[in-house]
């Protein structure tokens, strides 16, 4: 068919459905047979290659680093992680406290003015403390522990701590007096390593305290009754001690459990 030259026969041949000639005023590039870009994407790689492309888009990236043998990568940091998980696994345990205050576990006694109390440093009775006095007496134990043990040549002695309290003003005390029996022992310390200042003037003023530690032999054993003397005066008040330690220690390995 010949073309009209005319506006009005190009206008006329548009209209009757030949759009897509450049004639008819498109100036741009017909849109017939244009390929969009996932299509062109398919036609390349095909089914196989787009989903691999997908795979390997939505996958998260890999650690850094070398291979460790027969797992996972190693850190890029180097072994510092696995120094810090290993030092994560051979952690102690976490300590579950007891709610005792330290009087509840402590041998008191009278001496005339004299007020003697004697206190058990050892890990078994003080972790049934409460947490705060538990962290105190631990700590004292710990700071004096390893200088009493090379005072009396033994590696683990058990340490009490002794406090001398007098109700009159002037009033002498006497820190080898002092002795425990156990398992059928009478047993005085090994040796003492003072906390206040003014213990070695072994003399109190009215309503004064001085502290010591006190290494005894580590054979010790606070699971059986002990008693304790100073001068006339002696407690066996450690035997309704344990009775109090015993439901203490129950009950924290029942929290433990639940």
């Amino acid at each position: 068919m010949r073309r009209s030259s005319t506006p009005r026969a190009r206008l006329r041949q548009c209209t009757h459905g030949e759009t897509a000639q450049p004639a008819c005023g498109d100036r741009t590039r017909p849109t017939r047979g244009r390929l969009r870009p996932a299509t062109r994407l398919w036609n390349r790689w095909g089914l196989t290659g787009v989903v691999a492309l997908v795979v390997a888009c939505a996958a998260p990236p890999g650690p850094v680093g070398d291979a460790k043998p027969g797992g996972g990568p190693v850190p890029a940091t180097g072994t510092t992680t696995w120094d810090a998980l290993a030092a994560t696994r051979d952690a102690p345990p976490t300590i579950r406290h007891g709610t005792l205050r330290q009087d509840e576990f402590t041998i008191s006694l009278r001496d005339g003015p004299l007020l003697i109390k004697v206190t058990p440093l050892v890990q078994s009775v003080i972790r049934l403390a409460a947490p705060d006095t538990y962290e105190r007496l631990h700590a004292l134990a710990e700071s004096r522990g390893a200088e009493l043990a090379a005072m009396v040549a033994e590696d683990s002695p058990t340490l009490f701590l002794v406090s001398f309290f007098s109700y009159q003003p002037d009033t002498p005390f006497q820190p080898d007096d002092l002795q425990l029996e156990n398992q059928g022992r009478r047993l005085r310390a090994r040796a003492v390593l003072p906390l206040t200042p003014g213990w070695g003037a072994q003399r109190l003023t009215q309503q004064e305290v001085q502290n010591a530690v006190y290494a005894f032999p580590a054979d010790i054993d606070l699971d059986l009754p002990l008693t304790v003397r100073y001068g006339w005066a002696e407690s066996d008040a450690w035997n309704q001690i344990l009775s109090r330690l015993r439901i203490e220690r129950a009950k924290v390995r029942a929290r433990e459990g639940g």
